[in-house]
């Protein structure tokens, strides 16, 4: 009896044995072919963004240009090609998993339209590496190549990366995406243990922005029209040329002088003004206003006032003169209204000042102004503005609605009228600036940039001049036909780059900007070889501009919050051996009790 039963608890052991492991197997097989994680983190950052998500759904042949291989078929696929591969260090390889995750996701929503692989470029002969890192460089416009310095073995190790990816299009590379950041200088970076957790895990959170921006930069089948005007002493085309390089890939831009043209704006979508010195006719006006009415999008990016800066830095002080353009005045009937005033903020850049005590000194008119939750600034470092007026939005309810974009701190203020400038202004504030009562209250934000959106009435509605009264083709309009925006900075040169000239072959100057990106970087820090401030400039005005041209594919995507938790160091440092001793000792611990609790367990069953 006894050894019938036993038989039958073996063979329901073995059976259990057999279910369990079967289980396992087939729950791994089904892994293979379904990817699929569930992501419980506050900020959502293993989660694709609604942008990312309809952009992947949308990647169809009729979005995209199709082109045909060898044999004249159509081919729609996207290759991408990601050089990091082979023996990594560990934060290199968390970088590595981290893209295969993200091109993994993108495969659940577009499919086989995505293929991707990881290539080790240091395979193959000395040529062919030599080659294809030639390639890879495309004369600066490819991917530039990381230097890494890491500890291993108890000795420092050094290995070149090419931490980006090669997009392929119908066979043929179309673009290439830089997935760890280079230098200021655009020389290959030097990446050391110090920095590098912080660097890849900013690299990690940026993945889905700069692959989702390269496969739309690819696909792209038409771009929208936009004009930088000119013909009021704007910012020239070599002051424009880095921003110009941001948003080339996907409008197409064009330089239009007005010149009372009706027509000159047709088929234009956006227009920007990038810091106007002289007034505007009231026929330049008028041609802005009616495309305005016609929901285009006007950016404009104002100095209302303007001094030598030269005689500030001979003489320490200067007085500012207004700018009279005329531009202002159509703004304010669309609800925006520029002072003619300075924004003064102790959250600001340094300024250099020569036979000083102290060589820098906190110049309260350089802004490192405070983004707001609205798109387009939400996430983004400071943008830095140098001497900004104040905005003024004014609401109407029922025609337009007005945001605030950029603001100063709570310890802001404004000067007066065309003030004058002084550098001993910061002297009378000592090393903790108050700039004005209450310090911490939200009231005393200022705005710097706003935005208006709606419908508007034509700034002509009353005044409209007789030249355009009474030309049939000028189709004056009193009134917003389409939703428009508006969108207001209350200063232009944050959008200048410093550049420097050669002469090409045929003697003619061509300009370009200099290495440094001084509309990334500070400039004064980096000049005394002091780690410089990083500001977000460039990120602020591709959001800008995606924002006000309706495109938020890649804009959701920059506005997505992740939250950064850094390591408490000093913490670390005090109770780090107690966290070592606990994972040593915890894990045996529990296993010598569970053995305890089981052999104790047997040995009462056994001794019945």
């Amino acid at each position: 009896m006894k050894n019938s039963a036993a038989k039958t608890n073996k063979v329901y052991n073995w059976v259990l044995l057999f279910i369990i492991v079967g289980v396992v197997i087939f729950l791994n097989i089904i892994g293979t072919f379904i990817y699929s994680r569930i992501d419980m983190t506050e900020d959502e950052r293993y989660s694709l963004s609604s942008g990312t998500i309809e952009f992947l759904d949308k990647m169809t042949p009729s979005d995209a240009a199709e082109p045909s291989n060898a044999a004249g078929d159509k081919v729609n696929r996207l290759y991408i090609k990601i050089y990091l591969e082979g023996n990594l260090p560990a934060e290199i390889k968390r970088f590595r998993n981290a893209i295969e995750d993200k091109l993994v996701e993108f495969r659940e929503i577009a499919g086989d339209r995505i293929e991707y692989e990881f290539i080790d470029p240091s395979q193959g002969t000395e040529a062919d590496q030599n080659a294809l890192k030639e390639k890879l460089y495309n004369k600066g416009k490819g991917i530039m190549p990381l230097e890494i310095v890491y500890d291993k073995d108890g000795g420092q190790n050094q290995m070149m990366l090419w931490p980006g990816a090669e997009i392929d299009y119908g066979g043929i590379t179309k673009g290439y995406v830089q997935l760890l950041p280079g230098s200021p200088q655009g020389q290959p970076a030097r990446l050391t243990t110090e920095f590098s957790e912080t660097t890849v895990q900013n690299s990690i959170n940026n993945l889905e922005y700069m692959l989702v921006s390269a496969l739309r930069r690819v696909i792209l089948k038409t771009k929208p029209r936009v004009a930088f005007i000119h013909g009021h002493g704007e910012l020239s085309f070599p002051e424009t040329q880095r921003i110009r390089s941001l948003i080339d890939d996907y409008y197409t831009i064009e330089d239009i002088t007005l010149n009372d043209s009706l027509a000159a704006l047709d088929n234009v979508k956006g227009v920007i003004i990038a810091r106007p010195t002289s007034a505007f006719t009231d026929k330049d006006l008028f041609i802005l206003d009616q495309f305005v009415m016609k929901g285009g999008r006007l950016m404009c990016f104002i100095d209302k006032l303007t001094f030598p800066l030269d005689t500030l830095n001979m003489k320490g002080a200067v007085h500012t003169v207004r700018t009279n353009i005329g531009l202002d005045r159509m703004l304010f009937d669309y609800g925006i209204k520029v002072n003619d005033n300075y924004a003064m903020d102790v959250r600001c850049g340094p300024i250099a000042v020569p036979f000083a005590k102290e060589s820098l000194l906190p110049w309260f008119f350089y802004i490192a102004s405070t983004p707001t939750k609205h798109p387009i600034s939400r996430n983004i470092e400071p943008v830095m503005l140098r001497y900004a007026s104040q905005i003024q939005l004014i609401p109407n309810e029922g025609n337009w609605m007005v945001s605030p974009v950029l603001t100063t701190s709570t310890n802001s203020t404004v000067t007066g009228l065309a003030p004058l400038l002084s550098l001993g202004m910061p002297m009378n504030y000592g090393k903790s600036p108050v700039l004005v009562d209450n310090p911490t209250s939200d009231a005393n934000k200022i705005c710097l940039a706003g935005l208006v959106e709606g419908r508007f009435t034509s700034h002509f509605k009353n005044r409209i001049i007789d030249t355009y009264a009474k030309n049939p083709d000028a189709k004056f309009a009193e009134k917003s036909s389409n939703e428009g925006k508006v969108f207001v900075v209350g200063n232009g040169n944050f959008l200048k780059n410093y550049y420097d000239s050669m002469p090409n072959k045929y003697g003619q100057m061509q300009y370009r900007p200099i290495g440094f990106n001084n509309l990334r970087y500070d400039e004064v820090l980096a000049q005394m070889r002091m780690q410089p401030l990083i500001y977000g400039n460039q990120e602020f005005f591709q959001n800008t501009l995606d924002y006000m041209m309706g495109d938020n594919s890649v804009l959701d995507i920059r506005s997505k919050q992740i939250d950064i938790h850094p390591i408490d160091k000093e913490k670390v440092k005090t109770n780090g051996n107690f966290y070592k001793f606990m994972n040593m000792l915890l894990p045996s611990g529990l296993v010598l009790i569970l053995a305890f609790i089981i052999f104790y367990l047997r040995k009462r069953r056994f001794a019945r």
